[in-house]
């Protein structure tokens, strides 16, 4: 599963956002193109259209954990339940290992810090700044270990 987290990671620094980075790393699992996953994911960079709210690469975690065990029948109250419930505990981890699931105070922005919808180009400096690379990194990671867990378990 390393390769997945590397390929995350690749993605990122490529350019796609960190949404997109960690979605479209596990895509193939299950049965998505690349540009599927891209764009599906697409809208949660930037802690949600660059509002800085719901870190990218978390929401990405959470999209997998969706199509993983999302519920497909109105009805299907367990099937939510189990759903969330799994979204809750990724969200538990993530928030252990970087101390936060949202993206302003990941990145230390103030309250009030605007956000323009222009994203910043890619530079040495931006990767200097900001710890997007290794939230990417860790939310690919907590799907790896979470995929593994769920083999043992069958």
């Amino acid at each position: 599963m390393e390769e997945r987290i590397e390929k995350a990671v690749s993605l990122f620094k490529e350019g796609y956002n960190c949404s997109q980075s960690v979605v479209a790393a596990f895509a193939d699992i299950y049965g998505f193109t690349t540009e599927q996953a891209l764009r599906m994911s697409a809208s949660f960079g930037g802690g949600i259209g660059r509002m800085r709210q719901t870190c990218g690469a978390a929401c990405g975690l959470f999209m997998l954990a969706g199509l993983e065990t999302g519920a497909i029948d109105g009805k299907d109250r367990e099937g939510k339940e189990a759903n969330y419930k799994l979204v809750q505990e990724l969200a538990e981890e993530f928030r252990l290992r970087n101390g936060s699931i949202v993206c302003a105070e990941l990145l230390g922005l103030s309250k009030n810090a605007p956000t323009p919808a222009t994203p910043e180009a890619r530079t040495n400096e931006y990767y200097k700044k900001r710890p997007c690379v290794k939230m990417v990194e860790e939310a690919a990671r907590i799907w790896c270990e979470y995929l593994a867990k769920k083999d043992k378990k069958e």
